[in-house]
């Protein structure tokens, strides 16, 4: 397909601006439109849902050639992180195509997958094919802030229109990440760490800035932030994790090490280049955010508060919980923000081995390795209908293409060539799932 295919399509969803600032600041609904007008167009009856002025969803559900099977959700999120124009080497949202390269916020995330699935859709319709079972196809808003205007609220108040999906599959996952010559890993999530976004308080008693004052409440807050980000989170590898380095081990040629056997700096060093892809999941995290406190350089406040943003590995919650109370002492407590659901699917199911051989098909010569997110996606609001989620949204990218550096970075870009592939790909897949 050239740019009148999957590109233009891509190309257009990204001249929406679909900016997510947070806090409910952000509009989805012209995106949500033009996807229903699409689908709409390849004879899928699309349901277009606002949460909330202006945030808008869109859910719709290709009927399969077997009547009675279990139903499969994919879904894809329609708003953006913000971007700066000026820092980019072209206009954000003018969805430009420059020498086969798509720009444009959401080239990566994720306007290009739900290019692909309308794409997708929009071949089936041309050549009558159905896929094997009931494919629901869910288009969100807010899944860059806290999905109360997209996936929870249609988890909450639109249950019925993901009626029998027994498994999700969302984005991330199945990108190429080159570990060496020759060597082609495609990471396919079964996994996301818990999102636990935490609000400390420090009290003490205000006064003279000018006094002595052993009560400090900023002093209490830096303290224990400090600690905080001082703190060596030990290695726990959960399944998938354990899976993936075994993976990566075969790959870099070295013996599987022992379960927990190495620190995190040695255990990344052991496994080579492929290691980027558990840096961030071998362990908890937290790191400190935000501070406030104060409103005069000569006043001591009574309170101080700040934010700390922590991931939760699978099963390790209650060791989170139980070293922040260690870390934060006696004088700073601390609460929940936000809060999201760890996810753990198991790894030798039927959908996972569909994902493989439809993406190694196309690249008969990659490696798929289990992939735990280090983040947190609409999978989490999925998972409360019962579903089991993967991160699937499979591109064929070439040597020297940064996939990280393009999650939230400036100049986010996407060859025409991954999306073409993308298209062959989930096309095999969704066919056969």
């Amino acid at each position: 397909m050239g740019p009148s295919g999957v590109a233009g399509l891509a190309a257009d969803l990204i001249r929406f601006d679909t900016t997510n600032r947070g806090g409910g600041d952000g509009r989805e609904r012209p995106a949500a439109e033009y996807v229903a007008a699409r689908l709409a167009e390849a004879e899928v009856e699309p349901v277009l849902l606002e949460s909330a002025p202006g945030r808008a969803n869109v859910v719709a559900r290709v009927a399969g050639r077997e009547p009675g099977a279990a139903a499969l959700l994919v879904h894809g999120h329609l708003d953006v992180v913000p971007a700066d124009p000026s820092s980019w080497t072209v206009p954000p949202f003018a969805g430009e195509i420059r020498d086969d390269v798509l720009w444009g916020r959401g080239a990566v995330d994720m306007k290009n997958a739900d290019a692909v699935l309308l794409a997708v859709v929009a071949q089936w319709a041309r050549s009558g094919v159905r896929p094997r079972r009931d494919v629901v196809l869910a288009f969100t808003a807010d899944e860059e802030d806290t999905a109360e205007f997209g996936a929870q609220w249609l988890v909450e108040r639109h249950p019925g229109l993901f009626e029998g999906c027994t498994e999700a599959v969302g984005e991330s996952g199945a990108f190429t990440f080159h570990a060496g010559p020759g060597q082609r890993l495609y990471p396919i999530a079964s996994a996301e760490r818990g999102t636990a976004w935490l609000r400390l308080t420090a009290r003490g008693r205000a006064g003279h800035g000018a006094k002595p004052n052993p009560e400090n409440a900023v002093t209490r807050l830096s303290a224990a932030i400090a600690r905080i980000g001082g703190y060596r989170w030990p290695v726990r590898l959960i399944p998938t994790v354990r899976s993936a380095v075994s993976a990566l081990a075969a790959v870099a040629g070295r013996p599987v090490p022992p379960p927990e056997s190495l620190g995190a700096d040695e255990l990344l060093a052991y496994l080579g280049p492929g290691a980027a892809l558990v840096a961030g999941t071998i362990r908890n995290s937290a790191n400190p955010t935000m501070l406030s406190a104060g409103y005069k350089v000569n006043v001591i406040p009574e309170v101080a508060t700040g934010y700390v943003d922590g991931r939760v590995l699978p099963g390790f919650s209650e060791e989170f919980e139980q070293t922040l109370d260690e870390l934060t002492g006696p004088e700073v407590s601390w609460e929940y923000a936000h809060r999201e659901i760890p996810l753990e699917a198991p790894l030798g199911t039927g959908l996972m081995a569909r994902m493989t051989s439809a993406l190694l098909a196309e690249d008969p010569g990659g490696t798929v390795v289990p992939y735990c997110m280090s983040g947190g996606t609409d999978a989490k609001q999925f998972a409360r209908l019962g579903m089991t989620c993967y991160g699937f949204t499979p591109l064929i990218l070439p040597e020297g293409y940064d996939y990280y550096a393009m999650f939230h970075g400036t100049d986010e870009r996407i060859p025409l060539s991954a999306l073409e592939a993308a298209v062959r790909i989930m096309d095999r897949f969704l066919i056969s799932a």
